[in-house]
């Protein structure tokens, strides 16, 4: 059985770190993690169905536990109240993977390469936008920059989520969007949430 050491509701499942002893990697390797290794482990996580409902989950706020990841990965079990999501953002240089452990969540993506530094504001094309429903069960990979945010648009059932990075998250970018005007707000290093 996994097991874990802490949890606290928050706006981002960056902001607290902990250590824990968690569902271990059948990698054995000391190679950097996939992205297809990643889902197979947020996959697995998933079905360890005494973690998932061991999870706390607040009425207001999201939850979360670290997890230790493969090969050096960062990892996260996520709870999502009703009406919850993460705003836009992306992981810099992780690439990463997510699945939908309980309930469903909407990611909305962007389907185009932005530049990595050096904007504040950049103007969107039309045909950029993707949108995926992932229920329980479903997932998806991404690679390096990105950029999406993720969304229980349940007006009433939770919803909840594992997610890993590789390499553990370096800065995470937050950005605001109104209409096809996508706007960089900050940037978040691993110093501001710990």
């Amino acid at each position: 059985m996994s097991s874990f050491t802490q949890s606290a509701p928050a706006q981002s499942a960056a902001h607290s770190r902990t250590d824990s002893s968690p569902t271990a990697s059948s990698r054995t390797s000391s190679a950097a993690p996939t992205q297809a290794d990643l889902l197979a482990f947020v996959r697995r996580v998933a079905e360890d169905r005494d973690l998932i409902a061991s999870l706390p989950l607040d009425p207001e706020g999201r939850t979360w536990l670290r997890l230790e990841g493969p090969d050096g990965s960062e990892a996260w079990l996520i709870g999502w109240p009703p009406g919850t999501g993460t705003g836009w953002h992306d992981h810099a240089e992780s690439v990463g993977a997510f699945l939908t452990a309980g309930g469903a969540l909407t990611e909305n993506s962007l389907a185009a390469r932005l530049p990595t530094d050096g904007w504040k504001t950049l103007e969107l094309s039309e045909d950029v936008d993707r949108e995926r429903k992932l229920t329980a069960g479903e997932g998806r990979a991404f690679g390096r920059h990105h950029v999406h945010e993720v969304l229980n648009e349940s007006p009433t059932e939770h919803a909840v989520s594992v997610h890993a990075y590789y390499p553990p998250l370096p800065r995470i970018r937050r950005y605001s969007r109104t209409g096809p005007v996508l706007r960089l707000e900050s940037v978040e290093r691993p110093e501001d949430w710990q």
